[in-house]
């Protein structure tokens, strides 16, 4: 029979969260409820829903019958989290903070908390799972016989959620052998929709809810208009792969490599000759911050945009150690399908390494991680730091005014929201 536990779930007020807690409770757990304020800041803002979201947690802990808790981690996120954030966007680079948020609050100082009250396990409503196998011969092991083990002889592996359009591991990758030991994932083994019937059957009051897309605990707002609040960018000019100015920016920080809307620059025409007149769509393709120059280049599978390899630091590795050169996949961001790709050590040891693809990557982007994966299981990964396409000798600016039409003036764009895990 499987053991049970007292387990400290994190109630975010999502549906997700909500069935996990059901789960749990059904399994024969010990559940608590926990629910993180993360975000301050504008507590009266139209886009800051932890209020509704508190409401949200709070009827679904009455449902299933569990006390819950309001915990602030506003102070650890600002230092943790968002203050790297920031400075990554100062650097030039585009940082996904949920991946930071999950290592740093979800499964630290949720975990710490969890422990003091007394907690064996905490759980999320993450579309991952988490599998406990023998160190030495990779076994699997049921609940009981890894509790029976010493804990060296255990080794704990994270696998892709079974919903492959939902799986969460991307963002998890950072976790450690301690987190993933503490670690459930209850709808890991679900699709989405079998959650949302469970909801309905239950009759969990955000069973309808619709998921958050929305930076992590910051909230679906309008981003550059976010981000102009705590950064300061230099205008400067837009060029194309010519050096030719194009259009003007409002500040480095507020673009992303492959951004094709709010550019200002969708009245410039190419110079198709086969198409005289098209208006091919355009696409951010280099940060250059030393010149303070944005490049822009037109078509989806301009050379620019395409990278054959990259190279990654900062990593983490779940096992602790780094996996063996080899044959991998690999993803450079969220919802990508899985690339087949090489991977190459660095010197750097443990935090650097170069993965080689079978075939080029589309705008692959500093400061965004690049997970690895064996088959399902997620093996880690690091932060981009550079790519074939961003590594690329840049053309001279001109000197003389390009003789395209200028595009409108005073229109300045912004990254789209990056891809953000759903409140779990």
């Amino acid at each position: 029979m499987a053991r049970k536990h007292r387990v400290v779930v994190g109630l975010s007020g999502g549906v997700d969260s909500a069935v996990s807690a059901w789960l749990l409770k059904r399994q024969g757990h010990e559940v608590v409820g926990l629910f993180m304020k993360n975000w301050e800041d504008d507590d009266d803002s139209e886009y800051c829903s932890s209020r509704q979201d508190w409401l949200d947690a709070a009827s679904v802990a009455d449902v299933i019958g569990i006390d819950v808790e309001h915990v602030n981690f506003a102070a650890e996120y600002k230092d943790r989290v968002f203050a790297a954030f920031l400075r990554e966007y100062e650097a030039g680079r585009t940082p996904n903070p949920d991946i930071l948020c999950n290592a740093e609050i979800k499964f630290k100082a949720f975990l710490d908390h969890a422990l003091r009250l007394g907690a064996e396990r905490i759980a999320t409503g993450h579309y991952a799972r988490v599998r406990a196998v023998e160190a030495t011969g990779g076994r699997v092991l049921d609940d009981d016989e890894a509790a029976r083990l010493p804990a060296e002889a255990v080794r704990h592996e994270l696998l892709k959620g079974v919903d492959a359009g939902k799986d969460q591991s991307y963002f998890l990758h950072r976790l450690t052998q301690a987190q993933l030991a503490r670690a459930l994932f209850p709808v890991g083994h679900l699709h989405k929709r079998e959650v949302r019937r469970l909801a309905a059957e239950i009759g969990l009051p955000n069973a309808g809810k619709k998921d958050s897309t929305g930076i992590c605990f910051i909230g679906e707002r309008p981003f550059r208009e976010f981000l102009q609040r705590y950064l300061h960018g230099t205008p400067g000019p837009i060029v194309d792969d010519q050096g030719r100015e194009i259009g003007r920016h409002v500040g480095l920080s507020f673009y992303t490599l492959g951004q094709r809307q709010g550019l200002g620059i969708g009245g410039v025409r190419g110079r198709d000759e086969a198409a005289p007149g098209v208006h091919a769509p355009w696409f951010v393709a280099r940060k250059d911050v030393p010149r303070n120059v944005l490049w822009a280049v037109q078509g989806h599978d301009h050379p620019w945009l395409q990278s054959g390899w990259l190279r990654a630091d900062d990593a983490s590795w779940i096992a602790g150690a780094p996996p063996a050169p080899g044959r991998y996949a690999a993803k450079t961001r969220y919802r990508q399908a899985d690339a087949p790709c090489t991977l190459v050590a660095l010197e750097g040891g443990a935090a650097a390494f170069e993965l080689r693809f079978d075939e080029a990557q589309w705008a692959v982007t500093p400061g965004q991680s690049a997970v690895l994966y064996d088959g399902e299981v997620c093996l880690g990964g690091g932060v981009i730091h550079a790519a074939e396409a961003t590594e690329r000798p840049l053309p001279a600016l001109a000197t003389r005014p390009s003789d395209r039409p200028h595009p409108r003036r005073g229109h300045a764009g912004a990254p789209p929201l990056m891809p953000a895990a759903a409140r779990r």
